[in-house]
């Protein structure tokens, strides 16, 4: 169950709010309106996880009317990706947060302590791939999940992924993310017992297409258990991981 309705539901057993406030809570409408946005504020209710802030395309100022929108209707803790030096430079001056440059990522409200039920491991194939694959561990962390980074791994060296075995073996998740041929999913693939997600990233020389060749190899991967998001997603990653590392019917790990 959604922890916000849970917490709600909670308040009325122990006679913190009347029944009659919590119903008026739950009726509160659904979206607010502000002219260039409509900012979804039952997301959390519906998906159990809160309205996420793309912010490549808007201007600070936009940046920083949705987050007040957010605020103003309880969201602790906000994400917004694909932003830029500046504009987080504009939006911090207003609401303070952390950023993360090499992952283009802001957070409003911190990190919270994780509580899924075991560990997403974030491997890259290179160093070229770690502002994915940052995007990608951000994300699952401030959604609640503890995440391990593996990175410059590729099978270019393959004793570097067989060195750590054991965090492979004992991941709940595994998040590939490699550019050039995309091997390292296969890979991983082909070692770990847990779902592996698979990032196709832009990084390679021509032929590479942009990150096109990674995809087509990970989508016909030979290892079972290996899906795949689009290329640079490294937010669809985290994001997909994170709902998985949060689903009963795997031990943790400790």
């Amino acid at each position: 169950m959604n922890s916000e309705i849970r917490r709600l539901l909670e308040e009325v057993r122990s006679g913190g709010i009347s029944v009659d406030e919590a119903l008026l809570r739950l009726k509160t409408k659904p979206f607010e309106d502000v002219g260039y946005a409509k900012i979804d504020l039952h997301r959390e209710i519906r998906q159990g996880a809160a309205e996420v802030i793309y912010g490549a395309g808007k201007t600070p100022e936009q940046i920083c009317g949705i987050a007040s929108v957010m605020k103003g209707n309880g969201q602790e803790r906000i994400l917004i990706t694909r932003l830029s030096p500046e504009s987080a430079a504009a939006v911090g001056r207003v609401h303070p947060m952390e950023y993360h440059g090499d992952a283009r990522i802001g957070i409003l409200g911190g990190v919270p302590q994780p509580d899924g039920l075991g560990t997403i491991l974030v491997a890259t194939g290179g160093t070229s791939d770690i502002p994915v694959a940052e995007e990608a561990a951000l994300t699952a962390q401030i959604l609640g999940s503890r995440v391990v980074r593996l990175y410059d791994v590729g099978v270019a060296g393959l004793h570097r992924t067989l060195a750590y075995l054991e965090d492979i073996m004992s991941a709940s998740v595994i998040i590939a993310i490699a550019g050039m041929e995309g091997a390292l999913a296969s890979v991983l693939g082909g070692l770990a017992d847990c779902p592996v997600i698979a990032v196709p990233t832009s990084v390679g020389y021509g032929a590479s297409f942009g990150g096109l060749s990674a995809l087509l190899s990970m989508l016909n991967s030979c290892a079972s258990g290996v899906s795949v998001v689009n290329i640079d997603n490294g937010f669809g990653a985290g994001y997909l991981a994170n709902q998985i590392n949060h689903m009963t019917g795997k031990e943790h790990h400790s």
